[in-house]
């Protein structure tokens, strides 16, 4: 475990460290348990200020979740280590949403689905020149998870949609924008930064260090996004994009048909529900169903077969195409799960 992660108290601050810089610090089921064990046990200890989270490398704070480990176990039948995974790192997720203390998170390179999880829940979000955020799950034949729905669903006009749906990639000037980070502060202060905020716990040294963000590309395309994004379905959505010849619109839509048209039908139901039930309870509840069902029932395992695997980029998937997914398919991989389903109060996953 200390070679994944590295937890302590240094000065006034909880730090949590990612140590897999050369698995872009990918989230394993160990290091989410003891994320969680960290807040768990310094929520009422006067020694801890606030928590400090950051990761080593440059390429990436946290490029999603461990799921080579999740794919074996899948492959032989087993789904329950995926449900294990998922039902305890969504508790994590909402523990670090609810967490009583400032919590500062820093991302550079790339955030993307667990990483997500981590430092977009907190108070402080920290971005650098070379901030990488996005939701990429559809490609995987997984939906936006870890409570991601409900960032989705805040986010200024149907940008949730759009960020969902086509796993755009967010600069830090997008992130900020849409409300996925805070602060941007150039990745060369971080250092003493950190240092201050561990010697004086006094959280208000991010806002001394923050600089004006960059420009948003996301912020210019936020009516042509709003136009085309706001239908009631994703096929509502395609055929709008369809009818444009715009730039924009021709490479939502290659986005969207790379995709599992499972899994994007299913993300914008989710962002919907998130939206009208705004919660991180309700949403990782909502977000769980897909999970639950992803690998026996949806396009996860050939997803990441075709992405990580065996790399071949070729997935093959349940269905052709958006057309050929049923309002009832989606109602079914959203439908609740009765005893099994994810809640906050639960101390650990029961089979």
């Amino acid at each position: 475990m200390s070679e994944e992660i590295e937890i302590k108290i240094l000065g006034h601050a909880g730090r949590i460290t990612l140590r897999r810089p050369e698995a872009l610090n990918a989230l394993s089921y160990a290091m989410c348990l003891a994320i969680e064990a960290a807040l768990d046990a310094w929520a009422n200890d006067d020694r801890v200020a606030l928590i400090v989270i950051d990761a080593e490398g440059d390429r990436a704070f946290c490029a999603g979740g461990d799921i080579a480990q999740m794919y074996e176990a899948g492959m032989r039948g087993d789904y329950a280590f995926g449900h294990r995974f998922w039902f305890d790192e969504y508790r994590m997720n909402a523990k670090l949403f609810h967490f009583p203390k400032p919590v500062v998170s820093l991302m550079q390179g790339y955030t993307m689905g667990g990483g997500v999880g981590i430092c977009c829940h907190g108070s402080h979000r920290i971005v650098c020149e070379t901030s990488k955020i996005a939701l990429p799950e559809c490609g995987i034949g997984l939906a936006p998870d870890v409570g991601s729905t409900l960032l989705l669903a805040r986010a200024p006009g149907r940008l949730g949609e759009y960020l969902g749906t086509t796993g755009t990639r967010m600069g830090p000037g997008d992130a900020i924008h849409a409300q996925f980070a805070d602060y941007f502060v150039p990745r060369a202060d971080w250092p003493a930064l950190i240092a201050t905020l561990c010697d004086s716990g006094d959280w208000e040294a991010v806002d001394r260090a923050a600089l004006p963000p960059p420009a948003s590309p996301l912020a210019d395309q936020q009516a042509e996004i709003d136009a085309f994004f706001g239908g009631e379905t994703i096929r509502d959505c395609v055929n709008l994009l369809k009818l444009s010849d715009s730039d924009f619109a021709q490479s939502a839509l290659a986005a969207i048909n790379a995709d599992s048209p499972l899994a994007v039908a299913c993300t914008l139901e989710l962002v919907h529900r998130a939206r009208l039930r705004d919660t991180i309870e309700n949403a990782l509840e909502q977000e769980y169903r897909f999970s639950y069902r992803a690998m026996e029932h949806g396009d996860f395992l050939e997803g990441i077969r075709a992405a990580i695997i065996e790399k071949d980029k070729s997935p093959k998937w349940r269905h052709a195409s958006l057309d050929d997914v049923a309002a009832i398919t989606v109602a079914g991989m959203l439908m609740p799960l009765g005893a099994a389903g994810w809640n906050m109060q639960a101390k650990g996953y029961v089979a």
